[in-house]
């Protein structure tokens, strides 16, 4: 059925490939540019992962104007302060981030300060606060998961005050995504499966919460479908090029759907868990989606059962009783999560994290209930659900 009024923009424009990182400079010269602040962190840099990025430079006319590698898992005001500074100190012409979530947060909250000048990021939070477009901005994303390189939305913790600072403006969303297989051939299984994982909720609230719509179903089935038909495959053998670029367009493909058609209650659950319990993202959507999904099932059953073939493909959809085909996705989300728990012992219920106790759950769920995530979640919750989905995956 149409949708009587959606809209959907994404203005990234995504060079992916085997040789995308050696398109950089040109890329950079098409913008204006010559002089990137590389913004990463010590685990990028240790793993040599900015050698074919500085190889790229080599026999062009533009130069990495400097290096700065350390950012923390998660960003604060202060990393973004320096690297604004180093920016400046450097005479640098644009941002290119190297890194997964927490790079390019600070990258795009970076980009803030040196486009508008000052020190002050906190007169910019919030939604749509940016007067003007931002200098030219790259991401090179490592792992396979958030999709930030698409979004415009950035978090900046606020150490000072302990909160964390939402930022969300068109003028955050990168000039382009750098999606190249060698950036994520380092990543270890357990990684790897979280973020494809986290990549593979994006894709599923996308199609099945409320603002979804033709364009961004389109996106979402497709991430579905490549991540399904590859992450196996790169479990078993990590450097396999072609499956890593899949998994890559999978999780930008996925993050253009979640930008265009917003997420729902997985997302709502994960952001309290992640909060109170101090787990990583993809592992809160790794632990909650198959939950969720059976809570929702009851409103929107045929969007359910949809994924089944990107999912489990089209012999075992079609040998599936249209009536059965909801229930089939998830059980087939749950034999993914145990084939996965298998080889990297990633965790599916709240007791194997070992890092989480009943007694959290209240809080938990009134943080969930608080969440903006929730009000696109197709089926409305109470906090008796939400108490009910986290006994569930207990």
């Amino acid at each position: 059925m149409a949708k009587p009024y959606y809209e959907f923009f994404c203005p990234v424009k995504v060079i992916a490939g085997h040789a995308a990182l050696e398109h950089i400079p040109f890329e950079l010269a098409a913008l204006g540019a010559a002089r990137p602040l590389i913004i990463t962190d010590k685990g990028v840099r240790s793993n040599n992962l900015l050698a074919p990025i500085e190889a790229a430079f080599e026999s062009t006319d533009a130069v990495i104007g400097y290096i700065f590698d350390d950012v923390p898992p998660d960003s604060s005001l202060e990393t973004v302060r320096k690297a604004a500074q180093l920016y400046r100190d450097n005479n640098c012409d644009a941002i290119i981030a190297v890194g997964g979530g927490s790079v390019i947060d600070t990258s795009k909250a970076t980009n803030i300060l040196v486009s508008e000048g000052g020190d002050d990021l906190l007169k910019y939070s919030g939604a749509h606060n940016l007067p003007k477009p931002l200098k030219p901005f790259f991401v090179i994303p490592t792992t396979s998961g958030t999709g930030s390189e698409v979004t415009m939305v950035a978090v900046v913790s606020d150490n000072q005050k302990n909160v964390k600072m939402p930022f969300a403006s068109y003028y955050l969303m990168p000039h382009a995504a750098i999606l190249d297989p060698r950036m994520t051939q380092t990543l270890p299984p357990h990684l790897t499966a979280m973020t494809a994982m986290d990549a593979m909720t994006h894709a599923v609230e996308a199609y099945t919460c409320l603002a979804a719509n033709p364009i961004s179903d389109a996106y979402a089935t497709a991430a579905i479908k490549k991540i399904s038909a590859n992450l196996f495959n790169v479990l078993d053998n990590p450097t396999d090029a072609n499956g890593r670029l899949e998994l890559a367009q999978a999780s930008t493909m996925a993050g253009i759907a979640f930008s265009n058609s917003m997420v729902g209650l997985v997302h709502s659950l994960g952001h309290s868990l992640g909060a109170v319990a101090h787990l990583p993202h993809g592992l809160c959507m790794n632990l909650f989606l198959p939950y969720v999904l059976e809570f929702n099932k009851e409103t929107n059953a045929e969007k359910l059962a949809d994924l089944l073939l990107p999912l489990a493909g089209p012999d075992i959809y079609a040998q599936t009783p249209a009536h059965l085909r909801a229930d089939k996705t998830i059980s087939t989300l749950q034999a993914m999560r145990d084939r996965i728990y298998a080889l990297t012992k990633l965790p599916r219920t709240l007791q194997e994290t070992g890092k989480v106790s009943e007694t959290q759950f209240d809080e938990i769920a009134e943080k969930a209930l608080n969440d903006g995530s929730i009000i696109y979640n197709p089926k409305e919750a109470t906090l008796q659900d939400l108490k009910t989905i986290l006994e569930k995956a207990w």
